[in-house]
């Protein structure tokens, strides 16, 4: 219940800080999977931090609340299939690795971790490593 309320606030919050009065009407489902991407993002950073710090029972109760967030986000691709999107990119023959990040995650467009795309990108870039 609790990681819910926060979710809801979260929600809310946004939607009076982007669209002020018109508030929660003018929210778009990109919206709310952006602010549950940023939660996601903030509780495994939490589960590392009480990892690291030997606080295991908070690390878990984190762990906890992210099942619960995860379950809302849509289901990853797969990496094969992330592959099969970037090899036109990585063809491309762009050599900045931002640039290349920016044309991916135009492409991937929220189906895939950034971490992944880019540890994907580095894997097609440099197959030796």
């Amino acid at each position: 219940m609790e990681t819910l309320r926060f979710l809801l606030a979260a929600i809310r919050n946004v939607a009076i800080a982007t669209y002020g009065s018109a508030g929660e009407a003018s929210l778009t489902d990109a919206d709310i999977l952006e602010v549950i991407k940023k939660q996601v993002k903030t509780h495994k950073e939490s589960i590392d931090a009480f990892t690291k710090a030997g606080r295991n029972e908070l690390s878990e109760r984190e762990s906890n609340q992210l099942h619960v967030l995860e379950e809302f986000l849509p289901k990853e691709m797969s990496d094969e299939e992330l592959k099969k999107l970037l090899e036109p990119v990585v063809a491309s023959g762009e050599t900045n690795f931002g640039l290349l990040m920016k044309q991916a995650m135009a492409i991937v467009a929220g189906q895939a971790d950034g971490g992944r795309v880019a540890g994907i990108l580095k894997q097609i870039l440099n197959p030796k490593l």
